[in-house]
């Protein structure tokens, strides 16, 4: 039977990142009922401006999966992320962020293997901000003031960092699940429970009391700033890194580099019933349209699908066939090569098709 799946092809370099995905998992054998929702800056005018209509959130919620290209994220003004709409709205409070190495790839860094667990849901991207100068941020600085606070200026912007004992429960239960049920051999939580007592001290407590049920999985923590430090001199030694939601996003790019760059790093978000897939890079308007970004981490996403959906078999063999072409280098796009002008790099429908040729299933459609 197909498997219904959301298939979200964003903005920006999105849509062929997408299409380019779609073929390369029909490639597998795996089949497919594409359920092709729209979100993203450029369908705002056709929603009443709103960049995550609700139908793609309906859509999700009724399949239960999804793939996602990029979608552009205003700076600093306009609509909020829709990444992180998608998150709060299907409450998928779980991100997995896996870093490996693959031989081929330019890095500084050999035989990491590492994987990102994100909280998703609290923390500074809960989205509760006070701007500077509003009558609700003077009396929010009128009552911490009042119950002994002290602000260093007053004309100050104001995020709130909520970490709830609920919230880290279920994230380092979901942590230790998918530890057990991926082979990997340790967790470790990353914090900054020696400044932050009463927030990230809470994420260290209830870590270590989730970790005394899972005693079967190896458990460790780490200040923030250390760890970053440990991650650039020995990777090797960390398995599965759990961190709130603002480290989880610095620290996942800070691994994305180890192992060559965002364009190769792919993402999964999980919910209790909904699952998205999606790359961690961004959308790169400037090069849409111009068959030109590497797809690496978009049809990674996609195998990470394939486990999700039980294609155990056709995940391994569309991740053989990603580092078969990464190895050889010669059907890559521009980036992954020795030198960034080098004439004989392909381009993002190209790189789909050496896979589809790996994988060994029929003529290119």
């Amino acid at each position: 039977m197909a498997h219904r799946v959301t298939l979200i092809p964003g903005d920006g370099t999105g849509p062929e990142l997408t299409e380019a995905t779609r073929r390369v998992l029909e490639a597998t054998g795996v089949e497919f009922d594409w359920d092709v929702q729209p979100a993203g800056e450029e369908v705002m005018h056709e929603h009443g401006g709103n960049p995550l209509p609700e139908g793609t959130l309906e859509s999700i919620r009724s399949n239960g999966v999804a793939l996602k290209g990029p979608i552009t994220t205003p700076v600093g003004g306009g609509f909020r992320s829709v990444n992180v709409g998608l998150r709060k709205a299907l409450d998928m409070y779980a991100q997995v962020r896996p870093c490996k190495t693959y031989p081929g790839v330019r890095t500084r860094f050999e035989d990491v293997d590492l994987v990102i667990v994100r909280e998703n849901t609290e923390d500074l991207y809960a989205g509760i901000e006070y701007e500077q100068g509003t009558p609700d941020a003077e009396e929010l600085i009128r009552w911490i003031e009042s119950k002994g606070g002290k602000l260093r200026w007053n004309d100050a912007g104001i995020s709130i960092k909520p970490i709830s004992v609920t919230g880290t429960r279920r994230i380092f239960e979901f942590a230790f699940d998918y530890a057990r049920r991926m082979g990997r051999r340790k967790i470790t939580a990353v914090h900054k429970a020696n400044i932050m007592k009463f927030s990230d001290g809470l994420w260290l407590r209830v870590a270590r009391e989730v970790a005394a049920e899972n005693s079967d999985v190896q458990f460790d923590d780490r200040i923030v700033d250390n760890m970053c430090m440990q991650l650039v001199q020995r990777p090797e030694e960390y398995d599965v890194l759990v961190l709130p939601n603002l480290y989880g996003d610095v620290l996942s790019d800070l691994c994305a580099g180890m192992i060559g760059g965002l364009g190769m790093a792919p993402g999964a978000n999980f919910g209790e019933a909904a699952a998205v897939f999606e790359p961690t890079h961004g959308s790169a308007p400037k090069y849409a349209g111009q068959n030109k970004v590497n797809p690496m981490a978009q049809l990674l996403s996609g195998m990470l699908m394939l486990r999700h959906l039980g294609e155990a078999d056709a995940a391994r063999r569309l991740e053989s066939a990603i580092a078969e072409v990464i190895r050889q280098g010669e059907s890559v796009t521009y980036d992954m090569k020795p030198s960034r002008d080098d004439p004989t790099a392909v381009g993002t429908s190209e790189v789909a098709d050496a896979i589809i040729e790996k994988l060994g299933v029929g003529a290119v459609a």
